[in-house]
């Protein structure tokens, strides 16, 4: 694996947007992990044809098998795919990708020149690449990068800030997201908040804010999180039982079948059931209310080998019991199931290239879910525009079918 660097610029559209959604397309890449990104700056265009915009700018570096020739080949086609139209030199663009640095490689060809041949000129450059790795060296040149900044200008690169303001979709509603401090339920615990709603959250650890710490594998304490946040929130109108429990990662990786089957029944099933039926019939007592379980793609498809005969048998009972806990609970509570596909959490981050390219091979869009894009799903079936939806099963899976 090689560490890259690439920059990152737009001046046409929604700039701030442009970029950030760049970054997650580098994150759903399979073979390529970002392992840091900078903040957003904003410079005056350069060498630019009149009436240019103004840049957004920033740097990430990527950890990635592919080769040099191969990462630029993805950086275009990334590009194409965000409307970057090539005319006239340095025309305005909706997204400029450039590959600044690849490990201690020099490359000259009519392809690809690394390093960039004009990056030590550049303080829009400069700048994002040194808040991530000041002591980066450019090869040719022998300085590193902070010595390299401090020998060009750079006053008019400054931090650009968001404007952008979500749609208050969930105003009014409080919401328990078990499974909250990291992965998938922490997307949709921040997406939730930043669409209005009042956040619970929960976890094994503390956190700061409106947060419940307990332990799913004891009734008991699911019993107390269900009491305390219904408390805390003076009611719930949403529930999103997201815990579950990690056995692909860690000590647990290396746990017995058995083991890893009483942790999964335990928390991801057990849990579920228990939490989701004390809330549900509260929620239907008062009259309103949704409730959003985590399943799997391949329950019903089926997957080989021990992790895919553990996730089918626990969360396929959670996607049918999501279907009749709809029916026990209409017309006052909905209660749907959102099943993710291949979705880049902690195991997906570190998983070894033939998985890379198994995810590839079995999901049409060929890259990896993210954390966000389950959210997004989960903030649809928590908001009115699913009001008529309740009993179904959304995969978020990339269209992968078997």
């Amino acid at each position: 694996m090689a560490t890259a660097y690439l920059a990152l610029g737009s001046n046409l559209g929604d700039r701030w947007a442009n970029l950030t959604a760049a970054v997650r397309r580098l994150r759903a890449e399979p073979g390529v992990r970002v392992i840091a990104t900078s903040e957003i700056y904003e410079t005056a265009p350069l060498d630019c044809p009149p009436g240019s915009g103004d840049y957004l700018n920033s740097v990430v570096a990527v950890e990635t098998g592919a080769s040099p020739e191969d990462l630029l080949k993805l950086l275009h086609r990334i590009e194409h795919a965000f409307g970057r139209v090539r005319a006239e030199v340095n025309a305005p663009r909706t997204l400029d990708l450039d590959l600044l640095l690849y490990g201690d490689r020099v490359i000259d060809t009519p392809d690809l020149v690394v390093p960039h041949p004009r990056m030590h000129e550049r303080g829009f450059v400069l700048v994002p690449l040194a808040e991530i790795a000041p002591d980066a060296v450019h090869p040719t040149l022998g300085k590193s990068v902070r010595d390299l900044l401090a020998g060009v200008p750079s006053d008019d690169v400054r931090v650009a800030r968001d404007t952008f303001c979500a749609p208050q979709t969930l105003t009014g509603l409080t919401a328990l997201v078990t499974g909250s401090t990291s992965g998938i339920g922490a997307a949709i615990a921040e997406l939730y908040a930043r669409h209005g709603a009042g956040v619970i959250t929960h976890g094994r650890r503390q956190l700061d804010g409106r947060h419940v710490v307990a332990d799913l594998r004891d009734p008991a304490q699911v019993d107390r999180l269900a009491d305390e946040a219904w408390a805390l929130g003076d009611g719930l109108d949403v529930l999103v039982c997201n815990a579950g429990a990690d056995t692909l990662t860690g000590d647990a990786a290396k746990w017995s079948f058995d083991e890893k089957l009483d942790a999964l029944l335990a928390i991801d099933l057990k849990a579920t059931v228990r939490l989701a039926r004390v809330i549900g019939a509260r929620m239907k007592e008062r009259g309103r209310g949704c409730v959003v379980t985590v399943g799997w793609d391949q329950a019903e498809t089926g997957m080989e080998g021990d992790s895919g005969q553990l996730f089918a048998a626990v969360k396929g009972a959670v996607t049918c019991f999501s279907r009749s806990l709809a029916l026990s609970l209409a017309p006052e509570v909905r209660v749907n199931c959102v099943a993710p596909g291949w979705v880049r959490t902690a195991w997906g981050e570190t998983a070894s290239p033939v998985w890379q390219e198994r995810v590839r091979r079995e999901t049409p869009l060929g890259v990896w879910g993210l954390p966000e894009d389950v959210a997004a799903a989960a903030l649809w079936l928590a908001s009115p525009a699913a009001g008529f939806i309740t009993g179904q099963t959304l995969s978020v899976n990339g269209g992968a079918v078997r």
